[in-house]
């Protein structure tokens, strides 16, 4: 179980940013496994970097590229012009591995690092290699893409990412993943990275551990990034907007195992039917 913490004085600025903040200051924020990046290639141009200690996934958002690396070579892929135009394609790269991406029209990307001592194979994730999961029932619907899932041969890293159409609510019933309690829960780190369907367009998300210590709503915009260090973490979009968010969580065991909050856990009882509207990219 992660170590009590006195209560911060400004959770909201603890806990939402922008991915550039994140980035710059990752020590600050107590996270011991995760990093990200978000970045726009432009057409022609390269980003070359080495992955270090940690496994990397690099999930294209948009646009087209090629990747060289250490590792092996993955040409001309990507087919979406953005989140909501279709499934992704997820390249996973292993620790110490130098890469060049290189963009083949403009290229928007997302670079989810987790620290690592195993070497695993690279690996292209095409949409088809994707499973679809339809999760919750009513207004609590929601879409999820399973890219890099348990069971896939990476050491602690996994990602996918989340559809929540307009008004639904998503992570919900709120559950938490804190606690090292195999094989109901285990301890992993996690990050939100939004994208909204219109620029002015917003979800709301509340991060609160059972004592209240830490108890927080945050207004997300398209863009930004959400870190969930400890406790439940719903979602819910705004009417009128759908919602996008990737996730990137690694921690104790690689399992999305989660414990729901058990004043909420009711709810799943009541859910006869699933929102029509999803899935909402096929």
């Amino acid at each position: 179980m992660k170590a009590p913490q006195p209560p911060a004085t400004n959770d909201a600025a603890r806990l939402l940013m922008s991915p550039e903040t994140f980035t710059d200051r990752i020590s600050d924020f107590g996270f011991e496994f995760l990093a990200f990046q978000q970045r726009k290639v432009a057409a022609g141009q390269t980003y070359r970097a080495n992955t270090g200690r940690r496994e990397l996934g690099i999930v294209l958002l948009g646009g087209t590229c090629s990747v060289n690396s250490s590792a092996g070579s993955f040409r001309s892929f990507g087919q979406r012009r953005n989140v909501f135009d279709g499934r992704p394609y997820t390249l996973y790269l292993p620790i110490e591995t130098d890469f060049e991406l290189s963009a083949e029209t403009e290229a928007d990307v997302a670079l989810c690092y987790s620290r690592a001592e195993e070497r695993h194979p690279a690996k292209l994730i095409g949409p088809g290699d994707i499973r679809l999961e339809i999760r919750g029932g009513g207004n609590a619907t929601r879409q999820i893409n399973h890219m890099i899932q348990p069971g896939f041969a990476a050491h602690r890293l996994l990602i996918c990412e989340v559809y929540t159409p307009s008004g639904n609510w998503s992570s919900y019933p709120p559950h938490k993943h804190d606690v090292h309690a195999p094989p109901g829960e285990v301890d992993l780190e996690e990050i939100y990275y939004y994208r909204i369907d219109r620029p002015e367009g917003y979800a709301i998300q509340r991060v609160y551990t059972p004592d209240r210590r830490l108890d927080v709503t945050l207004t997300v915009r398209d863009g930004q990034l959400v870190l969930i260090p400890e406790g439940y973490h719903p979602v819910v979009a705004a009417h009128g907007y759908n919602v996008y968010y990737l996730n990137a969580l690694a921690g104790s065991a690689h399992s999305m195992a989660a414990s729901d909050d058990p004043e909420y856990a009711w709810v799943r009882q009541t859910w006869t039917s699933q929102d029509p509207r999803l899935p909402l990219v096929k």
